[in-house]
């Protein structure tokens, strides 16, 4: 083979590569004008297994200085973890980010082995992200990613000049918005009647985008979600077959609260996870406050679309391996 043809072979690898590369910069999202001329708040999740042991409040502090420099105005900071245990809790989230005219969310995930920021614009709903497709700057450590995302801002002139000089951490309660759903420790009427709609995780009919970037999530392979997905579905089943003798619906496509009522579904089976404590206290239960509160926890409960009520059970059946919550919240059922 001469020079010219291993050259020619090169190149067109090379090539390849290249286009790889870009496919997967634009896949990613692109930074939009409202980060340099809009509000920002972030969402901290850290893993408390990195080191140096940071808590998430220290996590905003490290990153503070370098989301202003790359042009944002970071006006508050939160646990992601808090906001996204339930899609109640979100939507309430999102009513005070809309009255405090917020255009931006930044998500900042430290891993054990990596640190990433990323930056979308807020979707004016429960949802708060509007895809997982985002802009955003991942590296080792939380020294070379915030040097990384800082650089953002050499070539771009910001108009957000009254900045906060250190991170504000605010508390949103319920009693700040409207939101319209309501939790009730009791069981819901009629299931014999109506088919109870299971939505499958990490499809299109699940709103939690925000877990994506939480730090015990972000990173994994589509195969591996794709598999995690038909595990969980299977095991589903098992347990459904066992214990709930009504009708079911499979839901993997996004669909409106209307569109589902009028194809017989008129319950949704509702799958929240997070701190114990939290869950409880944001369903409007007296939340633990033993050596159990901190652990992290599965809760089902059932969604009435057409009031937006959430039905969590007459007894607090959470536990940390799914199944065995599922098995407790059916077994409740039936009180």
């Amino acid at each position: 083979m001469d020079h010219t043809s291993e050259f020619m072979k090169y190149y067109i690898s090379l090539l390849f590569i290249l286009l790889a590369n870009l496919s997967a910069v634009l896949a990613q999202g692109a930074l939009t004008q409202s980060f340099f001329d809009g509000k920002s708040v972030v969402f901290v999740s850290t893993d408390p297994s990195a080191r140096p042991m940071m808590t998430w409040k220290e996590v905003a502090d490290s990153v503070h200085n370098s989301l202003v420099q790359a042009g944002a105005d970071p006006v508050a900071y939160f646990e992601l973890e808090k906001v996204a245990l339930s899609e109640a809790v979100q939507t309430d989230y999102a009513k005070t980010f809309q009255q405090r005219l917020i255009k931006n969310i930044i998500l900042v995930t430290r891993q054990k082995n990596q640190m990433s920021i990323h930056v979308g614009p807020f979707s004016e709903n429960g949802q708060i992200i509007t895809s997982t497709a985002l802009f955003g700057v991942t590296d080792g450590d939380i020294g070379a990613t915030t040097s990384q995302f800082g650089l953002i801002g050499e070539n771009q002139p910001s108009q957000n000049l009254l900045v906060l000089d250190v991170p504000e951490f605010l508390s949103i309660s319920t009693s700040e918005t409207t939101s319209s759903q309501k939790f009730l420790a009791k069981n819901p009427l009629n299931l014999d009647v109506f088919k109870l709609g299971i939505t499958i995780e990490g499809s299109s009919a699940e709103t939690g985008l925000l877990s994506y970037f939480r730090h015990d999530m972000y990173g994994k392979s589509a195969e591996a979600i794709l598999a995690e997905q038909a595990a969980q579905k299977a095991g589903i089943e098992q347990v459904l077959k066992q214990k709930y003798p009504y009708q079911i619906e499979w839901l993997t496509e996004a669909k409106s609260d209307q569109e589902l009522i009028s194809e017989g579904v008129q319950f949704l089976l509702v799958k929240v996870e997070g701190r114990e404590a939290d869950l409880m206290k944001s369903m409007g239960l007296e939340p633990k406050s033993d050596s159990t509160a901190s652990r992290i926890v599965v809760k089902y409960n059932i969604k009435l679309l057409v009031r937006e009520e959430l039905y969590v059970g007459p007894e607090w059946d959470a536990d940390p391996d799914w199944r065995v919550a599922l098995n407790n919240f059916l077994n409740n059922l039936k009180k």
